[in-house]
């Protein structure tokens, strides 16, 4: 047994797994109560080339773990402050802003190591338990307001403590600094697994810490609810220099596919000034530096310049021909430039080099309907459903196509299915109730029949709550 598996044996020995007093149906149902009140106060980037990456950086993590009792899913806040957090029964959270001043992967699976160390050892689940009894919704509302911090929830978080409990109680819900060297340790373990060294736990608690912060409110909220202290760095940097993680151990690592990402972060969704600076002062450095080029034409595009977007896209790809997501970029802008021919014939070559991009999928359908080639829309659209079947926005598109080819089952199934999805109880009922005689597929009709008892049942309880509040 190495010195180092052997240490992280001695880890779990030191830290026997509490009694959970919560179950994990509650945490559950907690965790969907919380991430209500976080999608009404936070913007979430849905940048397939951002979530995609972010996520399979958390699942390598979890594949070298034992199976767990929940399915972690991994979220973009996009805010530029430096925050990160786990909601109880796996969803992870980091900002855009953290993730732009982070330098290499390394870094970014130390965060989501860390987070996920958290959720493993039902840190936030203990500190439930020793709460007061009250309601979910309103536990929701005091967990909201101390993950996001000053912006965000933290004013709802605020008022609910002030209605319900003192706010001293509600510190109950913050980690201790034994929840803090728990997960730095089960994140090392976590990290050495997956082929990471280690390393970027040690160097991003370092980054952030050492930002000259100036008074209490510009103070990261990460440093607030995950103290970076010196003793938890010690901790790291000692066990990292007497347990280095073997060269043949390490995880091949190609170092563009995060600057890539971080490209995306800044010029797509950062401020498009700063990116261009940024990105400029790059180009200064080497002219041909294609990551920058694809940055400065995303921040240009972001500014509605779209015909130097694709004079930098042009650049780029002189680099890079066979670049999928270059060319997906160029497919894009073409069309919101209304260049229909230019953009099927381009996101066309990006799926082909990609299938899995679903951006590019998507970018092909709506070209489909702008060109009036419904069927290949519809196949389009209902392709990225079998991908990703979460996003409502592709059922609305489909309904709007469906109509257009006067196939008005389908039309008023997916506007339902959309309505139904995005909380619009009245109007995906009206949708569904006339889809309901239309449809003659027995499944479709047993399907369409249990969607309005579950929009029933949210109505009666959207009724019940706000006669209690």
């Amino acid at each position: 047994m190495s010195v180092a598996t052997s240490c992280l044996f001695f880890l779990h020995l030191t830290f026997v797994p509490a009694v959970f007093g919560i179950t994990i149906q509650e945490e559950e149902e907690l965790s969907k109560e919380l991430l209500q009140v976080i999608e009404k106060q936070l913007q979430l980037i849905k940048d397939p080339l951002v979530v995609n990456y972010v996520n399979k950086i958390g699942q390598q993590l979890l594949a070298k773990m034992p199976p767990q009792p929940f399915t972690y899913r991994f979220y973009i806040v996009k805010q530029h402050v430096y925050n990160a957090f786990a909601t109880p029964a796996g969803h992870i959270f980091i900002n855009s802003g953290l993730l732009a001043a982070l330098d290499t992967e390394e870094e970014l699976a130390g965060i989501l190591a860390h987070e996920i160390a958290h959720v493993v050892s039902r840190h936030i689940s203990q500190n439930i338990d020793r709460s007061p009894k009250i309601g979910l919704a309103t536990l929701a509302g005091i967990a909201a307001g101390i993950f996001i911090g000053a912006g965000g929830a933290a004013a709802l978080g605020n008022a609910v403590v002030a209605g319900s409990m003192a706010a001293g109680q509600s510190a109950t819900l913050a980690y201790s600094r034994e929840d803090e060297l728990q997960a730095d340790q089960l994140a090392l373990e976590y990290l050495y697994r997956a082929g990471y060294s280690g390393q970027g736990l040690l160097s991003s608690m370092q980054k952030i810490r050492s930002k000259q912060w100036i008074g209490t409110e510009q103070i990261p909220n990460y440093l607030m609810t995950h103290p970076a202290s010196e003793d938890r760095m010690a901790y790291i940097d000692t066990y990292l220099s007497g347990n280095p993680l073997p060269e043949a151990d390490r995880r091949i690592i190609d170092p563009d596919e995060f600057r890539y990402v971080q490209a995306s972060i800044l010029g797509k969704h950062g401020d498009a000034q700063i990116a261009l600076a940024n990105f400029d002062s790059r180009l200064k450095l080497d002219p041909h530096d294609t990551i920058a080029l694809y940055g400065k034409a995303l921040a240009v595009a972001q500014m509605e310049d779209y015909s130097d977007a694709v004079l930098y896209l042009r650049k780029a790809l002189e680099q890079d021909a066979f670049n999928a997501t270059l060319l997906r970029e160029m497919g894009r802008i073409y069309f919101l430039q209304g260049h229909y021919s230019k953009a099927l014939q381009t996101l066309g070559g990006s799926y082909r080099l990609a299938p899995q991009d679903t951006e590019s999928l998507y970018y092909l359908a709506r070209t489909n309907m702008a060109l009036d080639n419904l069927s290949q829309a519809v196949e389009e659209l209902n392709t990225y459903l079998e991908k990703k079947p979460t996003e409502a926005e592709i059922h609305r598109l489909l309904g709007s196509t469906y109509g257009r080819q006067d196939r008005l089952d389908m039309a008023h199934y997916h506007l339902g299915k959309y309505n139904q999805m995005t909380g619009r109880w009245k109007t995906a009922r009206i949708h569904l109730q006339k889809a309901l005689p239309l449809v003659t597929d027995p499944k479709q009709k047993e399907k369409i029949e249990s969607m309005l008892k579950q929009i029933k049942k949210a109505t009666n309880r959207e009724a019940r709550e706000k006669e209690n509040s």
